[in-house]
């Protein structure tokens, strides 16, 4: 009780966002190589504690050299995690990027632009942008800003088009721009079944939280990827749903 005394709210203060730092690191290393490289960490540091318990000099001395680099080993091993929450935090916005019915109707164009294309077999990029800004990636395509529908998108991916290659990117209703291009992910824990499309768009979702539509060229089947996670095979009803998941309020979605 004498301790609590001694506190002050500053120090409460102070523990509650270290609290929501750590907790916000965990999130986005969640599910990611970086989380790997964190429990090897902690089993260096478990090491590091033996080895001088037991009086293993050798050992000790390997791992105190170690963690003499540890922050630089850091900066590289977590440059993406680093890069992204940098970037979330510079860039993120204080509202959900679709708000209104008028964004309601985008997402129904979207869906139905994204099954016509299925249909066709015509091979497709659609990135909407979500609290990550996209400002990089839109200055390396087209210009357009133009309001979203069906036919818009039809006629982009068309392959007579001359901005059909790379992706478009939606903000809000508006197509900011077409012929992007996206980083390509080179994991190896990813199929090699999957072509250009689908490692361009888990690309993006792996540095930012954009969600991207991918419409298959070979096979004319619709996938989407969100955090870097491939959702394949989907038909007008589960896109519809997940879109309208990713970016409608629960308010918005009784209506």
């Amino acid at each position: 009780m004498e301790i609590l005394k001694l506190l002050r709210w500053q120090d409460f203060l102070d523990i509650l966002l270290v609290a929501l730092i750590l907790y916000r690191v965990l999130l986005i290393i969640k599910g990611t190589k970086a989380a790997q490289m964190l429990i090897g960490l902690g089993v260096l540091f478990i090491a590091l504690l033996f080895s001088e318990y037991l009086g293993l000099y050798t050992i000790d001395w390997i791992i105190q050299s170690l963690w003499a680099q540890i922050v630089l080993a850091l900066i590289i091993l977590f440059q993406p995690e680093i890069r992204k929450t940098l970037a979330q935090m510079g860039e993120a916005r204080f509202f959900s990027t679709f708000t209104s019915a008028e964004e309601l109707r985008s997402i129904e164009e979207i869906v139905k632009a994204s099954v016509a294309l299925a249909n066709r077999k015509m091979g497709a990029l659609i990135v909407i942008e979500k609290e990550t800004n996209l400002n990089d990636f839109i200055e390396m395509g087209s210009q357009l800003d133009a309001k979203v529908s069906r036919e818009l998108l039809l006629s982009i991916f068309h392959p007579t088009s001359p901005i059909h290659d790379g992706a478009v990117i939606i903000r809000g209703n508006r197509v900011i721009a077409a012929g992007c291009f996206l980083p390509l992910i080179l994991s190896s824990d990813i199929s090699k079944t999957l072509g250009t499309r689908h490692r361009a768009g888990i690309g993006l979702t792996e540095e930012t939280d954009a969600v991207v539509i991918i419409i298959s060229e070979e096979t004319g089947s619709i996938s989407t990827s969100f955090k870097s996670k491939l959702h394949k095979n989907m038909d007008m009803g589960t896109l519809r749903d997940f879109l309208t998941e990713h970016f409608m309020t629960p308010k918005e979605k009784k209506k």
